[in-house]
């Protein structure tokens, strides 16, 4: 199967890449930047985040020697914000150990910070024809399917069987071009939901197509539970138009973003309790704006408290130079609102 599998997937892939930016070079620093980007990033929203990245880091130099404030700027709106700190970690080993040549080799790779087996596979088959299969979540759908394979994707010892899987497929073929047209398969046909079996080369060999249960693969044994969680951001607001902001510095989501003073609570609040909280002699609640803001295992419910204060805080910025800093998406869309 894997001969004539390899090479009409490879032969499908010439005829129907996309044009991507990033398919037009074989240098791993860029193909490094846009398998980091694509983490999490549909497509066509990544294009503009890697040319604007390129724009700015042309190079591996010019990545190390930014600030965490610059890299965070660039990188708002993409969320998994510790992909960007991964990679200014990697830049500056790059430019210590490696006297600025990004390593194109698996194994050199693959011990960088923020690189995994899925990045490092993909970098090196791209740009040193390694024999190293990818595998992503097109690539376990699509295998899953085609083989009716009954193991729960999440686990270590599943992805390391689709890996040994995809090894026997990619042997005979160009490793760089197998990979991505695995992956292009996986997003362009053989898709989660609308998936399009009546255009796909391999439906006589599907087993989950012939016994009519696509939509039971791959296989999920987990249910993600979804964290509820009430972020209560007091903005504070002087005559002459200051306010207060924070660096996240705590682990989890935002790390290194900026926030107005945080209440975080297990329950929404009113203004009033809000007051009760803090000790700032508060003149006026000018209003008070909700939104909900889902991420992937969590739900944040978040409250914007404005309070007209007057200037004897301190730490205080002006609110139109928050256009400078780097805030979290529902942050900053109030933030535009408020300049």
């Amino acid at each position: 199967m894997s001969e004539s599998f390899s090479n009409k997937l490879i032969n499908w892939y010439n005829q129907n890449k996309r044009d991507l930016p990033w398919r037009k070079t074989k240098n791993p620093y860029m193909v490094w930047v846009s398998e980091i980007i694509l983490q999490q990033t549909r497509i066509e929203f990544g294009i503009k985040y890697y040319e604007r990245f390129l724009k700015k880091y042309p190079d591996i130099n010019k990545l190390a020697n930014t600030s965490d404030l610059d890299l965070m700027k660039i990188w708002e709106g993409l969320g998994y914000y510790s992909r960007a700190i991964n990679m200014l970690k990697t830049a500056k080993i790059i430019l210590n150990d490696y006297n600025g040549m990004f390593p194109s080799k698996y194994e050199q790779l693959i011990q960088l910070p923020g690189i995994g087996d899925y990045t490092a596979s993909a970098v090196s088959s791209i740009c040193n024809n390694e024999l190293q299969p990818v595998v992503d979540g097109n690539v376990l759908r699509f295998l899953s399917r085609m083989n009716k394979i009954d193991l729960p994707i999440e686990s270590i010892k599943t992805k390391k069987y689709f890996k040994k899987l995809a090894f026997e497929l990619i042997k005979d073929v160009n490793p760089g071009d197998f990979n991505q047209a695995l992956m292009d398969y996986g997003s362009m046909i053989c898709k989660p939901k609308k998936y399009v079996c009546s255009s796909c080369l391999f439906s006589s060999d599907c087993k989950a197509y012939n016994s009519n249960s696509i939509e039971n693969y791959p296989v999920k044994k987990k249910k993600i539970l979804i964290k509820n969680r009430y972020l209560n951001y007091v903005v504070v607001v002087t005559d002459d138009n200051k306010t207060q902001i924070n660096k996240r510095n705590s682990e989890g989501i935002w790390k290194n973003l900026y926030e107005f003073p945080l209440i975080e609570t297990k329950q929404s609040l009113s203004a009033h309790q809000i007051i009760e909280e803090l000790e700032i002699d508060f003149v006026e609640l000018l209003s008070v704006k909700k939104v909900n803001h889902k991420l992937s295992h969590q739900l944040l419910h978040i409250t914007f408290f404005i309070f007209r204060v007057d200037n004897k805080l301190d730490n205080l910025v002006d609110i139109k130079s928050l256009i400078n800093y780097p805030f979290p998406k529902p942050i900053n869309k109030f933030i535009s609102e408020l300049v």
